[in-house]
């Protein structure tokens, strides 16, 4: 009898290769698979506020345990800041703890940015007294504070909570800060504000512990005015009017940048604004549950939109979480102009709203104060924070602006910066962040200065801000692959052959009318030295070589490479 070949009922198929399990909950991966996984499972993160207040705030830095120290504390906005004098060529061979400082930074969670001129003395009171002055406004909207000590969190947080503020998931794998429009319910062309929904989400969701445990972190933005970076968001409710129901919401998701950058993919579906808490709700519960937990490099929800797809998507959330179809609808207008809420502009109620420009955030606890002082002078009780490291004063009426406008100048918050102060944004950097390779904060305040001078000759001819934004490390905190000259921190090899701070240069990405990533040049690198006058030379070319109108990424797209480098 002839052997059996593989053409016979008995031969045996070839194995077929069988996919590596990725962590998801939701197809029975529960055992967690890195460390980070194991940690949430031996202790919900939340917990971890009972033992600071009552084992760590009274046995110091020292009694800490290191999982707490380095995992749970960023679900109260809790991150241990670098410490000083290490420099950035040795941010990724240090271990954590050589790295950290016996201080920490603290983000206040300010969803929407949205103030009142009492809670922003507050936050200045609270760095005079415990943070030595430090406050920075971030682009997800929060006050970030460094020098806190770990004795003094219980009274910072009575002093938060008791004026409605909290810093409950500032951080970790969590539904962070909701961003939202800095002109939600003022803005004369909002399509809808989205304010009470995002209080709908905060007051049915956050602090609960299924909502807590995320495979990684969690970005929300909802805006009638497509000016909170929706484009880049986890989930995004973004305003549009319906030709049937009227205003109401585009549902995007899958949005983000870091090394992986990946814009939002629409769902198609409209949401009315009483029904966004539970649309939220429900993508949050599949990214909790077939989200990638296996490697950390996977596990935000971009990877599974990019793998399942829009339509997928949907269906999984409407028939698992919804139990419901949802409405189908068209996609907002791109945006014809890119806000950044500075300057002086009119209400839909009369009064005006007056934006003014700190250099990359940076103000400090006693200029917070003074702002809030100066608002309340000009009979306004509300401020807001921006996406770009701004700050608005609302309710002005028209007879208080001058008197305002001059206050702020004199805390250094100009309300008619030059472009070059208007178009900066910049991470932590080195001075704080153990992430960070290079400094950021200072050089943009150097480059600011150093083009106001440089370029005053051409200042008042350039219609549109070009952007400049500096990155630390490639996570991009600052989103540097969304502006027009993005900068990426990194150690370089200078004309010498020395290794210095450096940076990748991006150029000609953009949110709205221009989304995308732009243009990164092959084996292009900028030392910290030479980066002043590498920004005045491609900003000089392109206002040479522009034509009429032309955007700064329009131009990029077709520029030959010689002006670019």
């Amino acid at each position: 009898m002839a052997s059996p070949t593989r053409d016979t009922p008995t031969a045996r198929a070839p194995r077929a290769k069988q996919r590596r399990g990725e962590g998801q909950w939701a197809l029975g991966y529960r055992e967690p698979l890195n460390p980070n996984e194991r940690s949430k499972k031996d202790d919900h993160p939340l917990n971890v506020r009972s033992r600071i207040e009552n084992i760590y705030a009274d046995g110091g830095f020292d009694s800490i345990d290191p999982g707490d120290l380095r995992g749970r504390f960023r679900w109260y906005g809790l991150y241990t800041q670098r410490k000083p004098g290490i420099d950035g060529g040795r941010t990724a061979t240090l271990e954590p703890e050589e790295l950290d400082d016996e201080y920490f930074m603290l983000r206040v969670r300010i969803d929407g940015g949205d103030l009142t001129t009492e809670q922003l003395a507050l936050i200045g009171e609270i760095s005079q007294t415990y943070a030595r002055d430090t406050a920075d406004i971030t682009d997800r909207q929060n006050v970030q504070y460094h020098w806190i000590r770990i004795e003094d969190m219980p009274t910072i947080w009575e002093k938060l909570e008791g004026a409605g503020l909290t810093t409950m998931t500032a951080c970790g794998d969590s539904p962070r800060v909701i961003l939202g429009s800095p002109l939600a319910g003022i803005a004369e062309d909002e399509v809808i504000d989205g304010t009470p929904a995002i209080e709908d989400i905060k007051r049915n969701y956050l602090g609960k512990p299924e909502y807590a445990n995320l495979p990684r972190k969690f970005k929300t933005a909802v805006s009638g005015l497509q000016d909170v970076a929706h484009e880049i968001h986890d989930v995004a409710f973004v305003g549009v009017h319906h030709p049937e129901h009227g205003p109401g919401f585009d549902v995007q998701v899958g949005g983000g940048l870091s090394t992986n950058p990946m814009l939002a993919q629409r769902l198609g579906a409209w949401v009315p604004r009483e029904e966004v808490h539970e649309v939220w709700a429900g993508v949050v519960g599949v990214f909790r549950d077939y989200g990638y937990r296996r490697l950390r490099s996977r596990a935000r929800i971009k990877f599974l939109v990019k793998d399942w797809g829009a339509e997928k998507f949907r269906e999984i959330l409407e028939s698992k979480y919804l139990k419901r179809t949802l409405i189908d609808g068209p996609a907002p207008e791109a945006p014809q102009v890119q806000r950044d809420h500075v300057g002086v502009h009119k209400q839909k109620d009369g009064n005006f709203y007056v934006g003014a420009a700190p250099v990359a955030g940076r103000v400090s606890g006693s200029t917070l104060i003074a702002v809030a002082k100066a608002a309340e002078r000009a009979g306004s009780g509300r401020v807001r924070l921006t996406p770009l490291q701004k700050l608005v004063v609302l309710d002005v009426p028209e007879s208080e602006v001058p008197a305002l406008q001059a206050e702020l100048a004199d805390l250094g918050l100009p309300t008619e910066p030059t472009p070059w102060r208007r178009g900066v944004m910049a991470c932590t950097g080195i001075e704080f962040c153990k992430l960070a390779i290079v400094e950021t904060k200072v050089r943009a305040r150097e480059l600011v200065a150093q083009l106001e001078e440089r370029l005053a000759d051409i200042q008042s001819d350039v219609d549109n801000p070009v952007t400049v934004h500096i990155n630390g490390c490639p996570n991009s905190c600052a989103r540097i692959q969304t502006a027009d000259i993005g900068l990426k921190g990194q150690i370089v090899t200078d004309d010498d052959g020395n290794q210095v701070e450096g940076f990748q240069v991006h150029l000609g990405g953009g949110l709205g009318l221009d989304a995308g990533f732009g243009r990164k040049l092959r084996g292009h690198k900028v030392t910290g030295d030479e980066l002043i006058g590498y920004v005045e030379r491609v900003v000089r070319n392109y206002h040479g070589r522009r034509t009429e109108g032309e955007r700064f990424a329009q131009w990029v797209a077709r520029a030959e490479e010689s002006d670019l480098r």
